[in-house]
């Protein structure tokens, strides 16, 4: 019994195992044919978007051909436009050029024409020059058998005659052109000197080679001495000024030749009395930081006093030069304002003279730059500064003005001259300087008559204040060979015997004189 249930329940079981399997079997089918079905649908719809797309494209390529077809047909068409334009362009020039071998040919023809008639005109000349020069032959013998003189003979005599017509007229006309320079040279120099000298400030000299240095009290002077002087020997060494610690109260008297060096002490002393510390260590340590702000306010100077004269593009060591002239004085003359003024002098005379007074006022403020170098070469102040001048790139006229404001260099432009007048106009005007009136005229006598004392000498002038000696010779007893040995030897002499500033040009005057009275 349990055998056949068994056997019932496999045969149940492959029954309904072949029954599922063949459901599945028909709903696969069906869901096979919906996917046909639907993907049927869906081929048909990309086939027609398919075949309108390759419409749309058919369309557009057949635009695109028919346009480039266009393009090109329209570009054959200006194509074979220009090529007719270019055509008749062709033959127009072709006509031209027709037209022009026909008017040269015919214009050749007639320069032929022309050359025949010249060739023939010329040879018509040649017979008529010759018949010319027979007749010129015998008029010219006939002359000279009347006169008795030969042609060149003439010639010469009418040209010596002209020569001195007209060297009497010019000699005339330069009398009459030096008679009138004469008369109005000295008036209009004299006018515009006394314009150039009332149109300039001027200050009296006031410089000299000491400063008094005021203290509150004279307990600080042993504080400046200190023990057993070292503080003053320190304060020496470093500034290179002699300190004067004397009776004198409430006062310290700083000597020295170089006014740079006594400011330098001034400030120096006067910052080491406000702090109270005062040994040799802070004394060098002082004098080192004024020195430093002592170069500063030179720079500063310079850069001011050109600013201020209206003066651009000077190299800064000429300005620091420039700057350096403040601590300088000549015969109490301070430097600076020595070439200040020269400067407003010299604008004022090129102004009036119609030159340019900015290359004067340049000039005029650098002509005594050779007074204030670092070092201190033998060449004369005004050669030195022209060297600097020129190492510095200043333009050729600014040098030879420097250089030649004593004479020392031949002076080759109109400035120079100028700078030399205005230089001797600030040096020489009441009060410019300061020097005994007794001792300067003893040098001029001295001068004088040392060149006396030669044998030969008439007369001395010393000029320009003591700068130039003027010795008048008897042309009797010295020849002119004889000058230049004489005015070397007084040279030698003056630079041997006497003390004098700067230098002293000597000028040896010999001339003869003829006098006549008409009666």
């Amino acid at each position: 019994m349990t055998t056949i249930w068994i056997i019932i329940t496999v045969v149940a079981a492959i029954a309904g195992y072949a029954v599922a399997t063949l459901l599945s079997r028909q709903s696969a089918k069906s869901r096979a044919n919906l996917i046909l079905d639907d993907a049927r649908k869906e081929a048909d719809v990309i086939k027609e978007k398919k075949v309108v797309e390759a419409k749309e494209m058919e369309v557009k390529i057949i635009a695109d051909a028919e346009r480039n077809a266009n393009t090109k047909m329209q570009k054959a068409q200006a194509a074979e436009a220009r090529a007719k334009q270019r055509e008749m362009q062709l033959n127009m020039q072709q006509n031209e050029i027709t037209r022009r071998k026909k008017e040269l040919d015919s214009l050749k023809q007639s320069l032929d024409t022309r050359l025949m008639n010249a060739e023939n005109l010329e040879k018509t000349l040649e017979a008529r020059q010759g018949e010319v020069d027979h007749l010129h032959r015998q008029a010219q013998e006939q002359l000279e058998h009347i006169s008795g003189l030969s042609a060149d003979e003439a010639r010469e005599r009418l040209v010596e005659s002209l020569k001195d017509e007209a060297r009497t007229a010019a000699q005339g006309y330069i009398n009459d052109i030096m008679d009138e320079a004469k008369l109005t040279a000295n008036k209009e120099a004299k006018k515009i000197v006394i314009q150039s000298i009332q149109r300039v400030a001027t200050e009296a000299a006031v410089e000299n080679s000491v400063t008094v240095f005021h203290i509150e009290n004279d307990e600080i002077k042993g504080r400046i001495i200190g023990r057993e002087g070292r503080n003053i020997r320190a304060l020496e060494a470093a500034t290179g000024i002699e300190i004067i610690v004397d009776d004198t109260p409430e006062a310290i008297v700083l000597s020295g030749f170089d006014p740079v060096r006594r400011e330098i002490a001034r400030l120096a002393l006067h910052q080491l009395v406000l702090d109270g510390r005062i040994h040799p260590a802070r004394i060098e340590e002082v004098v080192a930081k004024v020195r430093k702000q002592i170069e500063e306010e030179i720079n500063e100077t310079g850069k001011r006093t050109c600013i201020d004269l209206g003066i651009h593009g000077l190299h800064p060591e000429l300005i620091r030069m420039v700057g350096k002239m403040k601590y300088r004085s000549s015969y109490g003359q301070n430097l600076l304002q020595h070439a200040r003024e020269t400067a407003n002098l010299c604008a004022v005379m090129a102004a009036e003279l119609g030159l340019n007074p900015k290359k004067a006022r340049r000039a005029g403020l650098l002509h005594d730059i050779g007074k204030v170098p670092d070092d201190d070469p033998e060449t004369p102040h005004a050669i030195f500064g022209m060297k600097l001048a020129e190492k510095f790139k200043e333009k050729p006229d600014i040098c030879n003005a420097i250089g030649a404001h004593h004479d020392e260099v031949e002076m080759t432009s109109l400035l120079s001259p100028i700078v030399q007048v205005c230089d001797a106009i600030s040096g020489a005007r009441p009060g410019a300087r300061r020097e005994i009136v007794e001792a300067y005229i003893k040098r001029l006598n001295d001068l004088e008559q040392l060149a006396m004392s030669y044998p030969g000498v008439i007369k001395t002038y010393a000029i320009q204040a003591g700068r130039e000696l003027r010795v008048i010779v008897g042309a009797d007893k010295i020849s002119d060979q004889e000058i230049d040995s004489l005015s070397a030897n007084i040279a030698k002499k003056i630079q041997d015997e006497l003390t004098y500033p700067g230098q002293v040009k000597i000028t040896v005057i010999r001339e003869t004189r003829a006098v006549a009275y008409a009666k």
